[in-house]
């Protein structure tokens, strides 16, 4: 599932090759991968992309046309891609939607999601407020320390399900979870209402790390993540426990990296990751 990075991936390759190209036309092959505004799919032909913006693991492209404004939200879901025409797709009848722009470098942004638990989202601007605040807590690479430790310091339940929690935390999925928690020496059971303040600064500052990292990477391309010009993520290369159980400990601490099955596999070592270590 693409997560923060990979989104920030996508937004940051769009905003590069289509910002302020023209929207000569919208191809939408299913009704049903909109979610809201498909009546208004003609108002976009002859707009102008102003704006590629991320918010959690969504892309938001904002469009102008006569003075007035409106956005196409897409929901990457668990296998949902933006691609641009000149990156070959397999299973090309996956594609639900295609925008196809005059006087850019790529003519047609696609978007293929075969299993459609993500959708697009035709939206004006009150519309966009209410999807956001409806859909997306803080996010943790504008959010400030104080704000983190603020919002931590009033909540209750697993650690790692309070990261994944997107109207609390925006845009961290199982990988990075389970990343950001093996580099903070934190258990992903332990109950948030115990970590200390200094704790919770530090996970700040590696939850920061490693998403900048793997966004600097391209993400990490474990199953179906391209980026929109066909690339894969290289941060899969430095997942130091996701998907390693079984495997020693890469703080060669002596413990073996374990997989917990829940809701979603966490992988961890017991041994740098003790339920007792909150302080």
């Amino acid at each position: 599932m693409p997560e923060l990075p990979e989104a920030e991936v996508v937004a940051r390759q769009i905003r590069a090759r289509l910002l302020g190209a023209e929207l000569r036309d919208v191809w939408v092959g299913r009704a049903d991968i909109v979610r809201e505004g498909y009546n208004t799919v003609s108002w976009y032909r002859g707009a102008s992309l102003q704006s590629v913006e991320r918010f959690g693991k969504s892309i938001v492209l904002g469009f102008t046309k006569d003075q007035a404004g409106r956005y196409v939200v897409a929901e990457l879901g668990m296998t949902g891609l933006l691609l641009f025409q000149s990156t070959q797709t397999k299973l090309p009848q996956h594609v639900h939607v295609r925008l196809l722009f005059d006087c850019s470098s790529e003519p047609e942004l696609r978007y293929w999601n075969p299993r459609r638990f993500g959708r697009l989202s035709l939206l004006d601007k009150p519309g966009l407020e209410r999807y956001l605040a409806r859909r997306f807590g803080l996010d943790p690479l504008s959010a400030s320390q104080q704000d983190f430790v603020r919002l931590l310091q009033v909540r209750r339940g697993r650690l790692k399900s309070l990261l994944m929690h997107q109207q609390v935390i925006a845009g961290i999925g199982n990988i990075y979870a389970n990343e950001i928690l093996f580099r903070a020496g934190l258990h992903p059971h332990v109950q948030v209402n115990r970590l200390s303040v200094g704790r919770i600064e530090k996970l700040y500052r590696i939850m920061r790390e490693v998403l900048a990292e793997a966004i600097t990477c391209g993400g990490s391309s474990v199953r179906d993540f391209f980026a929109p010009d066909g690339t894969e993520g290289q941060y899969k290369r430095r997942h130091l426990v996701y998907g390693k159980d079984g495997q020693s400990c890469p703080n060669h601490c002596g413990g073996i990296i374990q997989r917990f099955q829940g809701e979603r596999s966490s992988y961890f070592c017991p041994r740098c990751q003790s339920l007792r270590s909150t302080k």
